[in-house]
């Protein structure tokens, strides 16, 4: 059995001034030649990752082909986007042949011209294959589920966590479903409700309300003829036409089974649709409630400057507020700014400068902080996750210096990348556990690895280009929970 396997995968904000490039595609994890990619991600926390656990337990060849995966930023330009779908399409068309197909996309790809990036993936891989090669793909849980994506590919299977810890255990789910298609044991029957509503920061999988919404999915998954299902929280930075969440559900050879139940559980997840959102304070107002509970360390998360969202991950709201403060045993990972590291490394470890940190890439992002820091510590970027995430991957943050001023740690970086465990922060000779606040530029997938130690987690509001005076649609195919909630009453009213 060969089953031929590529990666194509970027999260695309389309309010992002942040340029997507063709560099932009390995710069993440390297360019790799398709006979290294096995090797990179073997028994690592990843969908590839998964689908070679597939491979070694179910005795198939994995043929691998191109592994793209860009951080997120804005939609990329068409011509960077056809040369690596062209590039994978000739790879799949060159081992021929083959049985049948696993794919690590986003599902929330914008190009230039194209809403539905994904989408126009899976058309133009199907095209290739013909109707009766299974395609079988891994997807985000932030995706904008289209339904072109649903006609193209036999199943598509989504995480069911956030911060997204079971990338390989989907990974392995999809090489197993596509197995027992190959065998003849499942005839896939899929189907998508697309919920009109955006779904808010209430998500954490770990804790309720998302908790009962997984619970009430493994429900579902766990009926007679069910091959999987799941839920779609959406990507609410991309002005599209499928922008908003939904339930996508894969039966044996029933399709009204699958819309039946993708509906019902749509249908739930959308009478509760105020739970997924919540207030999201200040910097200063979170600080004054983590005193008041007096529990630490305190972790501050800077949700509309995440990286992982595409933001610049230089805004300053955050940094003026701990300096402000006079803040002892406080630090904040990251802040992306090249300028000011290259002044740390001209300076050297153990020199004081006067240096502007933050708010260089736009004025949406604040004015730079002016601070008369020490450089502590230089780096290359190299290190390696320790997980959950991307556990045992290499990263790179690129060239990166730790600075203090008085009681204010800041890691300063290169390549715009969360802070998805404290391994680089240790490599750097930073131990945020030691920290009363650590302020960290990510949404939720920082719990990975701060949630099992910190005492006291707050999402906060400060200005950035991803703030949401800045976050106006003008192109989604239908109304959408809270952005038009009069309309979408009204349409429910009808429908009644």
């Amino acid at each position: 059995m060969r089953i031929i396997t590529g990666a194509i995968s970027h999260e695309t904000s389309t309010f992002t001034p942040v340029a997507t490039t063709e560099e932009s595609f390995s710069e993440r994890f390297g360019r790799l030649e398709p006979g290294e990619i096995i090797d990179k991600f073997r028994g690592t926390n990843t969908p590839t990752g998964g689908f070679i656990e597939g491979a070694d337990a179910h005795g198939f060849e994995l043929i691998p082909t191109i592994f793209a995966k860009a951080h997120p930023s804005a939609p990329a330009p068409r011509t960077v986007f056809d040369r690596i779908l062209n590039c994978m399409l000739s790879l799949m068309e060159a081992a021929r042949p083959f049985d049948g197909v696993l794919l690590e996309l986003h599902g929330s790809m914008v190009a230039e011209g194209l809403n539905d990036a994904d989408g126009r993936i899976l058309t133009a891989v199907r095209n290739l294959v013909g109707p009766n090669i299974p395609i079988s793909v891994q997807l985000d849980i932030h995706s904008n589920i289209s339904r072109e994506m649903v006609e193209q590919a036999d199943v598509l299977i989504g995480r069911e966590t956030y911060p997204e810890i079971d990338m390989a255990k989907r990974g392995r789910e999809c090489a197993d479903v596509l197995v027992r298609i190959l065998k003849g044991d499942t005839k896939p029957t899929m189907a998508l409700c697309q919920i009109p509503m955006l779904w808010g920061m209430n998500q954490v999988a770990a804790h309720s309300p998302m908790r009962e919404a997984i619970a009430e999915l493994h429900r579902i998954e766990a009926l007679p003829g069910v091959v999987c299902g799941s839920i779609a929280t959406c990507f609410p930075l991309a002005d599209v036409p499928d922008m908003g969440a939904s339930v996508y559900v894969v039966t044996d050879n029933d399709q009204p089974a699958a819309q039946r139940l993708a509906d019902e559980l749509g249908d739930w997840l959308y009478a509760r649709r105020e739970e997924w959102h919540f207030h999201m304070p200040s910097t200063k107002e979170a600080l004054r409630q983590a005193e008041k509970v007096g529990e630490f360390p305190a972790v501050f998360a800077d949700r509309n400057d995440n990286t992982g969202g595409g933001s610049p991950g230089d805004s300053t709201g955050m940094l003026w507020t701990f300096v402000n403060a006079g803040l002892q045993d406080a630090s904040l990972l990251y802040i992306v700014d090249p300028e000011a590291i290259a002044e740390c490394r001209q300076a050297g470890i153990g020199a004081v400068l006067d240096l502007k940190v933050g708010g260089k890439s736009m004025a949406a992002q604040g004015r730079p902080v002016t601070m008369r820091a020490e450089v502590v510590a230089l780096s290359d970027g190299q290190f390696r996750y320790e997980g959950p995430m991307y556990a045992g991957l290499e990263g790179s943050m690129g060239p990166s210096a730790y600075i203090r001023q008085d009681g204010i740690h800041v890691l300063l970086v290169t390549t715009r990348e969360q802070p998805f465990d404290i391994a680089f922060a240790r490599s750097l000779g930073l131990d945020p556990q030691t920290m009363r606040y650590i302020g960290v530029k990510s949404s939720a997938h920082f719990r990975a690895g701060f949630e099992s130690w910190s005492k006291q987690i707050f999402v906060v509001s400060e200005p950035s280009i991803h703030s949401p005076e800045h976050v106006q649609f003008h192109n989604l195919c239908r109304p959408v929970y809270p952005l038009h909630e009069d309309q979408v009453r009204r349409d429910e009213e009808n429908r009644s």
